[in-house]
């Protein structure tokens, strides 16, 4: 039995106008690369930066939810992402000076207490195509309403 599986995650969060129609894209992959999980999700009215937060705090529920809480103890999770300014407040690089942002950064910060190692790295917009595909995959679809 493996004893530490690495998960590679890129998260994409975008808005169509700032604060505007927002929308997640989430790809979770394996070391090699293989898709485990792909998903992208309608917000409603978020600002890009909320967006980028939620899609990492997505990502980490879901990855959770699919391998439970006593694998994701020696998960190690990778997070990619383009957005070079969430990345550099998740690192601590920068203040988060904006007050709405605290508790999503709070939330990624408690979620991350339940894998081994979590990581964030940026990657340029270009090899993060897959979760920019779902955010505007979710943007361009109608919202479902239940009658």
């Amino acid at each position: 039995m493996e004893s530490h599986q690495k998960i590679i995650t890129y998260t994409d969060g975008g808005s169509r106008g700032n604060p505007g129609e927002a929308a997640i894209g989430v790809f979770i992959a394996d070391e090699k690369g293989h898709l485990i999980k792909e998903y992208g999700e309608r917000l409603g009215i978020k600002t890009n930066n909320e967006a980028e937060y939620m899609a990492v705090i997505s990502a980490l529920k879901k990855i959770k939810a699919l391998y439970g809480k006593e694998k994701t103890k020696k998960m190690e999770v990778e997070m990619r992402m383009d957005s070079e300014l969430v990345m550099k407040q998740l690192t601590g690089v920068y203040k988060i000076e904006t007050e709405h942002i605290v508790p999503l950064f709070v939330a990624v910060w408690n979620l991350k207490l339940d894998f081994a190692k979590v990581s964030f790295s940026h990657v340029p917009r270009e090899k993060n195509k897959d979760a920019d595909r779902l955010v505007n995959e979710a943007l361009d679809n109608e919202p479902r309403r239940l009658f």
